[in-house]
């Protein structure tokens, strides 16, 4: 039985779980004729027994699915001849590799050698028996642990406690989880770029002028001596990041302010969905629209003005990406928009402040908070774009504030170093965590600015 369908059964019985308890809690209520008083209602116990039931068939399903590879990988090569498992752990973890994608079927077994097809086949059977014995042993403890917890239901059984208990549990296990996944991918970023600031010093990364991470594979190559400063990256990703939120911001406001305080209901219940459809469209579809319309134009009509304006420009790049982002600004602003006291606009207007009026010196100021919020999602929307960059804006790291030349972006670089055949702890690839740091530090920042004026305008409306 696959995992899928595994957790589809285990969602079943749960689902059979809590009506089995909840049939007994009514049974109870009105056991031997006369109305029992329960402590808590039917809903609980039947919660109580559907969780017992699902919790500690799911921690056994993800600890078994956790070592399940190893063991079965250790079995696997425990057969094998001598010759292939005194290897080196890398070429080792090649044969692996082989012996699992033969089992998979992505590989022709009958290009393999006949020991690497039998241990693929004593993969393939010894996985099979593991997913059945997950199988008899996920659904034996689920029943067995909802019968047990059913016999144990009691008119004085406290189930309401108990359930918010685990609940709160959970709510508490995840909220960890998260943190600890934040800090381990924070701790990784920080590890890898502590490496890349031994080979390059710190202050020729942050300061330096010229990008160019090519580093020389042989001793004799010429040209790939290597550049790390990354100002123009930098200076790239927040030229192309104004140009973006120049184009949304207005834009996505005055849409926000249109819809909430002047448009008619019919009209916002047809204008909202057709904005918010620009959120659900592919970034490789903007990506299309600005290397073969977009970036041809803005090279056209710079033309007639006799300006030089390269393929590749921040301004294409940058007005798309604009355009993509006016349904987080427009959205957010309209909800938060929405969200203000209908007495703070009826107080404005009976002192004679116009509708205008109303909105510029009530309404906005109100919304503010929310309104920064939505920007500020904006512009970290804009920070992380990778695809129309890279088909409008180019990968050259040029340093200009001209938006008429081709420049790049830190996500685009991230992505650019961590591909080819260059060896992970070389210098080159480990400027993808510098750079990634010092994102992950600008947002910071960001996210820092924005909860002061949050703070400092709530306060004020209070």
């Amino acid at each position: 039985m696959s995992p899928i369908v595994l957790l589809g059964v285990l969602l079943l019985l749960s689902a059979a779980a809590y009506h089995v308890g909840r049939r007994k809690a009514f049974a109870m209520a009105g056991a031997g004729g006369r109305a029992v008083r329960l402590h808590s209602r039917p809903t609980y116990h039947g919660a109580l027994v559907a969780l017992w039931c699902a919790l500690p068939a799911l921690l056994l399903f993800g600890l078994w699915l956790s070592f399940e590879n190893a063991i079965v990988t250790r079995m696997v090569l425990e057969r094998l001849p001598e010759s292939l498992r005194s290897q080196p752990p890398d070429r080792l973890n090649l044969l692996v590799n082989d012996i699992r994608n033969i089992a998979a079927g992505h590989f022709d077994a009958a290009a393999a050698e006949p020991a690497i097809r039998e241990a693929a086949a004593a993969y393939q059977r010894l996985r099979g028996l593991s997913r059945q014995a997950l199988s008899a042993a996920v659904i034996a403890l689920a029943a067995l642990v909802a019968v047990f917890v059913r016999r144990r239901l009691r008119p004085s059984l406290r189930a309401r406690n108990h359930v918010e208990g685990i609940l709160t549990a959970l709510l508490v296990a995840c909220s960890t989880i998260a943190i600890f996944t934040t800090l381990g991918i924070v701790l990784s970023v920080v590890y890898e770029a502590v490496l890349f600031f031994r080979i390059i010093p710190f202050w020729e990364f942050l300061f330096g002028l010229n990008w160019s991470p090519q580093m020389a594979i042989r001793a004799d190559q010429v040209g790939a001596s290597g550049a790390f400063g990354a100002v123009p990256v930098f200076l790239g990703t927040a030229l192309i990041s104004a140009i973006a939120m120049t184009v949304a911001v207005p834009i996505g406001l005055m849409s926000a302010i249109y819809l909430s305080e002047y448009a008619g209901k019919t009209f916002r219940s047809i204008a909202k969905p057709l904005i918010e459809i620009l959120a659900g469209i592919p970034t490789v579809v903007y990506g299309f629209f600005a290397a073969l319309t977009v970036a041809p134009f803005v090279r056209d009509l710079g033309a007639v003005f006799g300006l030089g304006v390269a393929s590749e420009s921040a301004l294409a790049a940058g007005v798309v990406m604009g355009i993509m982002i006016i349904p987080f600004v427009c959205s957010l602003s309209d909800d938060f928009i929405n969200a203000v006291p209908q007495a703070l606009r009826d107080g404005a207007y009976s002192l004679g402040a116009t509708r205008s009026e109303t909105i510029r010196r009530v309404i906005l100021p109100a919304a503010l908070p929310g309104i920064m919020g939505g920007i500020l999602l904006a512009v970290s929307r804009a920070i992380g774009e990778t695809m129309i960059v890279v088909m409008a804006a180019g990968l050259a790291a040029n340093l200009t504030v001209n938006p008429l030349k081709a420049v790049t972006t830190v996500t685009v670089q991230i992505v650019t170093l961590l591909i080819g055949d260059q060896e992970f702890d070389s210098p080159k690839t480990l400027a993808a965590f510098a750079l990634g740091l010092v994102l992950f530090v600008v947002t910071l920042v960001l996210n820092v600015i924005a909860l002061y004026i949050v703070r400092r305008y709530r306060e004020q409306y209070e």
